[in-house]
């Protein structure tokens, strides 16, 4: 499998709280020119949870049209009412956009029963082609590889997952619990720091937020990777290292 670094890109907001649509332009501009595979757009990293209905069928269009086929854009299509979750995918879909992502419900802590209604509910009502997010840390509970084995084999526009966790242990487990049955299904790690481990496990690569800062470095990465440049791959996974800290001084409360 192809080794492929995504971006989960920020979203810019004017001073009224709008979208700023120039800024965003520039900044996808920024990351394709910089090389990444892919753009995700509202997911964590771009506030999806800061957005009614209307601004993120804004930005859809936006990005859509803007990026006009360069790369792939998947959308965030996380709702916590299950209906907005379907009609904002069909939105994503009909719009142009590659596949949707999409965070379970995020307030309750569910079991399995629960979460794997929520997702065949979408699955059904939808062409659109789905990546599952885990985010424990956000969400209270795992989406586990047992879970997301019966989720691909009931529905077959579920095709791949994005494991935000921390231990790749879990990764890993994903990824073997998988490739047998479904060899193609896509599990990208959520930190940049994964990314070699991730490949190495089986895995499709990385959807990291270093790489709005670096896209160059990250896409150099899974070139270096791609081409079988061990010396070069250690040597990016050094640097990442250090940029690991960047996450340390995030402040999640804008403050004027």
């Amino acid at each position: 499998m192809k080794a492929e670094f995504l971006t989960p890109v920020v979203t810019i907001f004017d001073e009224e709280g709008n979208l700023d649509k120039e800024g965003n332009k520039k900044v996808y501009d920024h990351l394709i020119d910089g090389g990444v595979d892919g753009l995700v757009i509202m997911g964590s990293t771009g506030e999806f949870f800061n957005m009614s209905m209307d601004m993120q069928k804004e930005l859809i269009d936006l990005v859509t049209s803007h990026v006009n086929k360069r790369v792939k854009v998947f959308i965030g299509t996380s709702r916590m009412c299950i209906n907005e979750s379907i009609e904002l995918s069909n939105y994503a879909h009909n719009s142009g956009a590659d596949g949707v992502m999409i965070i379970s419900p995020y307030y309750f802590s569910l079991d399995d029963d629960s979460i794997e209604l929520f997702y065949s509910e979408i699955a059904k009502n939808t062409e659109a082609e789905i990546y599952l997010y885990n985010y424990p840390d956000r969400t209270g509970y795992d989406l586990s590889p047992e879970l997301t084995l019966r989720l691909a084999r009931k529905h077959k526009n579920i095709v791949g997952y994005k494991d935000t966790v921390t231990l790749m242990g879990h990764t890993r487990d994903l990824i073997n619990t998988m490739k047998i049955e479904f060899p193609e299904f896509k599990v990208y790690s959520g930190y940049d720091e994964n990314f070699i481990h991730n490949l190495m496990s089986g895995g499709a690569g990385c959807i990291g937020g270093l790489s709005n800062l670096i896209p160059e470095v990250c896409s150099k990465w899974a070139e270096a990777y791609n081409n079988r440049d061990m010396e070069k791959v250690i040597e990016i996974q050094k640097y990442i290292n250090k940029a690991m800290d960047f996450y340390l001084i995030t402040n999640h409360l804008y403050q004027q």
